[in-house]
């Protein structure tokens, strides 16, 4: 495994094919109080690319080209946070997508343990870490163990989405699942225009 550190954005020219497993750390998980501080990505090769963002200016040409890209799937978990942040702050409406949590959520109805190392642990037998989760991603200078925990969340992605696909076809509800996923940009600009709790769908 490589884990490469980008001040700023990511290099010209690199390539990280059709799907790319994205995550993001933020300084919380208030949209509009909370700035977005990293950005890693994974081609689903074993290695990772971690982005640390200029908060001043969050120019970043070459990152929101890919993110913006429509003919490449951003590969989230719970990409309703992370395409909300990503809209915030880098002025990108990521599409398309696919989401993990939707998607284990839509087929995993035998369990409400729905998160990132719940998956990993079922599907792959990958018993992840999650010690820094509630670390300072503002930091200047990120630590080994935030670059080694921020690679774990896309590494695994692609190979989660394998499997899930397998049983989103064996239980019929891949078009649906795919709805779900077309629809999460509208469901970020939802949360970040004031909505992020209310059920707009509900008859009361």
């Amino acid at each position: 495994m490589t884990i490469t550190l980008h001040k700023g954005d990511l290099p010209d020219g690199l390539d990280l094919g059709p799907v790319v497993a994205v995550d993001t750390e933020a300084m919380g998980l208030d949209p509009n109080r909370d700035d977005l501080c990293v950005v890693q990505l994974s081609a689903g090769d074993g290695d990772a690319h971690v982005v640390q963002l200029n908060r001043t200016t969050f120019d970043c040409p070459n990152l929101k080209a890919l993110l913006a890209d429509a003919g490449t799937v951003k590969l989230f978990h719970f990409a309703r946070f992370d395409v909300g942040m990503i809209s915030k702050y880098l002025g990108v409406t990521c599409a398309p997508v696919y989401c993990t949590k939707i998607a284990s959520r839509l087929v995993r109805t035998y369990t409400d343990r729905h998160g990132l190392k719940d998956l990993a642990r079922e599907l792959l037998g990958v018993d992840m870490s999650k010690q820094q989760q509630s670390s300072d991603w503002g930091a200047d200078d990120l630590s080994p163990a935030q670059l080694e925990y921020a690679a774990s969340d896309v590494l695994y992605l692609h190979q989660m989405k394998d499997k899930l696909d397998i049983m989103l076809a064996r239980e019929g509800r891949a078009d649906l699942a795919q709805a779900c996923f077309d629809f999460l940009p509208t469901r970020a600009a939802l949360d970040l225009a004031g909505w992020p709790d209310e059920d707009i769908f509900a008859h009361s």
